[in-house]
């Protein structure tokens, strides 16, 4: 699977990872303790909805424009609130006489959005053009660190931070099967060095058995750690799955979630399938995953 970013930003799969870290980002800035986030494979940062690939797959039209154009109640949009202000206030001065997107946050851009003064991001990147972009768009914000290295590496060498508080995104681009092997393998280096972070793992779901075997070694990283913690499994579908249809099914693995993220999930989530669904509502699955 090749996966990248500038063709997809914006869809459905962004839609669902961006809300559910911008519930994550509110929590943590809810305590004047410092935090940090990691993010592994950070991307360019910022996407131009309206540039060749965007305008190719033209993906985010069923994803953020969709949300953004739907009936939501009250009580949703208020949870929703923390990601869509980010992308509109990115878009402001931006929206087309149609009313139509020009930019979208990548995740470094949105959690920059959410960092207080005492509080870093550090953003891994290896491809070099999206490493230069993901320089030029973070400029000189002392708060925020571009760095061109390889996630996985970055995942070994930045855990644990300085800070006692703080996320670590792991979002690769999954352009081989063995991404999922090494996902669980970073994770479980990573949680042994740094037990009461929190770590968000993005997956595309093409193989029920793989994406399975994955929540279950993870529950069990969790669920091995002194304290023991805690993971909470979404997969958010917006079709059926059908040989060589491309990505209709995204998945997110939080360990150390937010006590109150699974309840606010299941407030979200009925609200983004019916926006998002393709030739009807999609479908979610929230849990609580055994080792």
């Amino acid at each position: 699977m090749n996966y990248r970013h500038a063709f997809h930003a914006g869809s459905f799969a962004d839609v669902v990872k961006h809300a559910v870290l911008a519930r994550i980002l509110v929590h943590l800035r809810a305590k004047p303790a410092a935090f940090r986030v990691i993010d592994t494979h950070a991307g360019a940062g910022l996407y131009d909805l309206a540039g060749p690939e965007a305008n190719r797959s033209g993906e985010w039209r069923a994803g953020i424009a969709r949300v953004l154009a739907a009936t939501i109640p009250d009580a949703v949009r208020a949870l929703l609130a923390p990601y869509l202000d980010v992308v509109l206030g990115l878009n402001g001065a931006s929206l087309n006489a149609t009313g139509s997107l020009l930019s979208y946050p990548g995740s470094p851009f949105m959690v920059r959005a959410f960092l207080r003064p005492q509080d870093r991001l550090i953003a891994c990147e290896l491809e070099p053009g999206a490493a230069a972009a993901l320089t030029r768009h973070l400029g000189r914000d002392r708060r925020a660190k571009a760095i061109a290295i390889d996630g996985w590496t970055a995942l070994k060498a930045y855990v644990p931070p300085p800070e006692r508080r703080g996320l670590v995104l792991v979002d690769p681009p999954f352009e081989q099967v063995e991404d999922f092997a090494r996902l669980a393998v970073g994770l479980e280096a990573a949680y042994r060095k740094w037990p009461t972070g929190s770590y968000l793992l993005w997956y595309p779901v093409k193989s029920r058995r793989i994406t399975d075997g994955l929540a279950r070694h993870v529950a069990g990283i969790a669920a091995a750690g002194k304290p023991a913690g805690k993971c909470l499994r979404l997969e958010f579908s917006v079709a059926p799955q059908e040989a060589g249809a491309g990505l209709v099914s995204t998945g997110l693995l939080i360990v150390n979630p937010p006590w109150t993220l699974a309840g606010e999930l299941k407030t979200i989530l009925p609200e983004l399938e019916k926006p998002l669904g393709q030739g009807g509502a999609g479908r979610f699955r929230l849990e609580t995953p055994k080792p």
